[in-house]
């Protein structure tokens, strides 16, 4: 699946405000989707490699021998969702961000739909 189909299987998440493909290296966003004058994709999406490096820091400082799947930040009216895909996925330093409507949303589809889409893209 290509990222402009990812983003669109994305966005058909129940709930999903937004969604982008993040390289945490650069802080820059391969694609985005959703959002608007009310929530700046690629803004939210450099912030939150800080998230993803900040994580991965603490797991080396730990000598964890162990992987991150998803990280989630949860507002009172949003969950924010992080997807590290797999490094078997071309790059390893890519992630998959959502942004869910706290009401509408179920936060376990979101995570087995997340995972669906970052086993079938290709970047």
């Amino acid at each position: 699946m290509s990222i402009e189909l990812a983003l669109k299987e994305a966005m058909t998440i129940p709930g999903a405000l937004g969604v982008a493909l993040v390289d945490y290296d650069s802080g820059m966003s391969l694609g985005t989707m959703g959002g608007g004058e009310w929530f700046n994709l690629e803004i939210a999406a450099a912030g939150n490699t800080e998230v993803v490096r900040a994580k991965l820091r603490v797991m080396s400082a730990l000598a964890l021998n162990d992987t991150i799947e998803d990280i989630l930040i949860t507002l009172a009216r949003q969950y924010h969702l992080i997807r590290l895909l797999a490094p078997a996925k071309g790059s390893p330093t890519l992630f998959l961000y959502l942004v869910l409507d706290r009401e509408r949303a179920n936060l376990a589809l979101a995570r087995h739909h997340l995972k669906r889409i970052e086993t079938d893209l290709t970047v």
